[in-house]
């Protein structure tokens, strides 16, 4: 029987936390010690924002200095999030529609953690016994710490796992997830621009 993959059952708990007043300088010099892409900006206990990597490029191609200037005026905003019981494959379309690498995730309104398309990947490399992303974390104790940047495509653009071409559909051989059912299939098709597994195709 397939069973359906939640955001709560891949997601990261630990995250690296900043504040809006921070300077861009402080929060990557944090983003080094913890060997991490992004940070979660915060007011007080809320979530505001993420800076990335690329935020600080931005930085660097406005000849801007990231020690005067505040993580505010270049963190990404609004903040994109989803709830821990929602479908793995639900949130990934909406992290794809978005054009997003990372998404916060709440719990009855408050901060529970991070999911990033690196998640996703291993949830489904792990069923389908590829070594998992996730055994290059170096989580610190006692801190926050967010997973380190992806370097793949964002989320949607590819199939997980191998495809073969049969005529006007993708078959896709390893184990994923159906973008109509959120459950776990050996066998989808593209349709229409969806994942879909062999049930949802018969519908």
């Amino acid at each position: 029987m397939e069973t359906e993959v939640t955001v709560r059952d891949v997601m990261s708990r630990e995250f690296v936390g900043v504040s809006e007043s921070d300077t861009v300088l402080g929060a990557v010099g944090l983003m080094d010690e913890e060997g991490v892409g992004s940070v979660v900006v915060l007011r007080g206990s809320e979530p505001v924002g993420i800076m990335t990597e690329s935020d600080v490029l931005g930085v660097v191609a406005d000849e801007a200095d990231p020690a005067d200037t505040p993580v505010s005026e270049v963190m990404s905003e609004p903040i994109i999030s989803v709830e821990a019981d929602r479908g793995l494959a639900d949130a990934a379309g909406t992290m794809s529609r978005e054009d997003i690498r990372r998404i916060i995730v709440e719990e009855d309104g408050e901060l529970l953690g991070l999911l990033d398309e690196r998640d996703i990947i291993s949830a489904s490399a792990s069923l389908s016994g590829v070594p998992s992303f996730r055994d290059g974390r170096h989580p610190v104790a006692g801190s926050p710490v967010a997973d380190a940047p992806a370097e793949t495509d964002p989320v949607g653009a590819d199939p997980i796992g191998g495809v073969t071409d049969n005529g006007d559909s993708a078959e896709y051989s390893d184990r994923s997830i159906c973008e109509a059912c959120g459950t776990l299939s050996r066998e989808l098709s593209n349709v229409n621009g969806q994942l879909i597994c062999v049930d949802c195709r018969d519908v």
